[in-house]
């Protein structure tokens, strides 16, 4: 039975092996940023590639994207992150901290973690929390906090060198508003039909009030998103699809089932473009376990087409208009509306509408994270305790190490010509320093499912041992079907 895995055990393995480490480390760190060495690259270039592997490779109805991060702020003025993608924060009088409201505890009340993206921040003001019994999570003082204000979570900079040309924009907060920009451009520039689906892998940038555990919430991370484009009356068929694929898609890859579950959101608590919304939740170590967000599914009807549609014909004024008329416009089904760029028209059944879109997004920093904790383990061999991360072999970032037992007798050159023939199929590590035994634990450490060791009878019958991480079994196999043997057991 695999040992239950506490952040701290999980923090100390990533700095130790090379998975991830502090951003900046050599100045002090900078805060809530994180840089991926060796084995943490790997391993989130295969959570990206097997994600990217089920959601478009292994499936006819969906084409991928790669957008810009900088985009035109009209796209954020359209999609609402302009004037709503806000939290609520409020500062400590006592200690000069400030803390997002909605995880600001209650005394002897039990902590809320619902994030308030997309909250609208003018109604959450006029109904603000009595901050009277609320305690600072950093000094401990009750009631001591100022009025509740909205901080923006969008990252600014400036484009262009000379004050006169210079234009404000924002480093994206998603990568979803890139996609509806261009969902004209790949149906005319593909042979695609709804239902279809677009999907991208990239960088987001929220600069958000609290960090917490590791890289489980960081100022930039990287999304994996699609968005799945449906024809209304479809979508409830569709939503059960990309759930019932989603949970499988963790599952399917090592996740054990009793860390996993679905949280459905509750009316009151669904983002203002959406229909329904559930999340894959995942029991992560923080605290004695605790269930938290790992990707939501999401039906976002069809909200941000029509939202792009009207910004498109309102470009010129958009930024002069009421917005209380806009939202009312936004409702309207007329003939007309339906004529612009970003409605779809059916050829075989002759009709045009703004299709509906069912959204699954998932963190790949969170994913990798998650596959980390559930690889962990620990156990005793010979008084010795044992760590190792049991990956999949789809995320392991080294899939096979080669070792000569010992650096004499041709042993180093005939493992130096299995791991040259060996690299070229999959990640490989050659490695001959130190007792074989400890260049096992350092593999099983690393999450390598299987090592190769050349010993005295490779010169003898050309068969070699190939040692399995999980059980540490090891078989003799001739180096003529090394190949073939290795690839049956990583399924590759």
């Amino acid at each position: 039975m695999a040992k239950l895995a506490k952040l701290d055990d999980i923090v100390s393995l990533c700095k130790r092996r090379g998975f991830i480490f502090q951003s900046s480390e050599i100045y002090g760190g900078l805060a809530s940023c994180y840089d991926y060495g060796p084995l943490g690259v790997e391993l989130k270039n295969n959570v990206k590639k097997a994600w990217w592997k089920s959601t478009v490779q292994m499936r006819d109805d969906v084409v991928g994207l790669d957008c810009s991060i900088l985009m035109h702020p009209m796209v954020w003025k359209a999609s609402g992150h302009a004037d709503k993608f806000a939290d609520l924060i409020a500062e400590c009088k006592k200690c000069n901290s400030r803390s997002r409201v909605d995880h600001l505890q209650d005394k002897d009340a039990e902590h809320s973690d619902e994030h308030t993206t997309h909250a609208d921040i003018d109604a959450e003001l006029a109904t603000a929390h009595d901050m009277s019994n609320k305690v600072c999570p950093a000094c401990g003082a009750v009631g001591q906090f100022t009025e509740p204000m909205p901080f923006k979570l969008m990252f600014e900079t400036q484009m262009g060198a000379n004050v006169d040309d210079s234009m404000l924009v924002q480093l994206r907060p998603e990568t979803a508003q890139g996609i509806f920009a261009n969902f004209k451009n790949v149906l005319d520039s593909t042979r695609v039909k709804i239902p279809f689906g677009i999907a991208q892998i990239g960088k987001s940038f929220r600069n958000e009030v609290t960090t917490k555990a590791f890289i489980f919430r960081t100022r930039e991370f990287e999304q994996a998103e699609l968005e799945f484009f449906c024809e209304p009356g479809t979508d409830e068929q569709w939503y059960q699809h990309w759930k019932e694929a989603r949970f499988n898609w963790y599952l399917d890859l090592g996740i054990k089932k009793e860390n996993l579950h679905f949280r459905d959101h509750d009316p009151d608590e669904l983002a203002h473009y959406a229909k329904a919304c559930v999340d894959v939740e995942y029991k992560f170590p923080f605290g004695q376990g605790d269930w938290q967000e790992l990707e939501g599914i999401a039906n976002r009807t069809d909200y941000d087409l029509r939202q792009h549609q009207r910004g498109i014909r309102s470009l010129n004024n958009w930024f002069e208009s009421d917005k209380d008329l806009i939202r009312t416009k936004l409702i309207e089904e007329s003939e007309d509306y339906l004529k612009g760029p970003l409605s779809y028209f059916d050829d075989q059944n002759k009709k045009r509408f703004i299709p509906y879109v069912i959204e699954p997004s998932a963190g790949i920093d969170r994913s990798a994270l998650a596959f980390l904790v559930d690889a962990y383990d620990e156990e005793e061999v010979r008084g010795e305790t044992r760590n190792l991360l049991r990956f999949h072999p789809a995320l392991a970032p080294v899939k096979v190490a080669v070792f000569p037992l010992v650096k004499k007798d041709g042993m180093p050159e005939i493992a130096r010509r299995i791991y040259d023939d060996l690299k070229g199929l999959f990640n490989c590590f050659y490695d001959e320093k130190g007792a074989v035994g400890r260049r096992y634990r350092r593999q099983d450490e690393a999450g390598t499912p299987f090592c190769v060791t050349v010993d005295g009878q490779t010169k003898e019958d050309n068969t070699v041992t190939v040692r399995d991480r999980d059980s540490m079994d090891q078989t003799r196999v001739n180096t003529t079907q090394l190949r073939t043997f290795l690839r049956e057991k990583l399924d590759l």
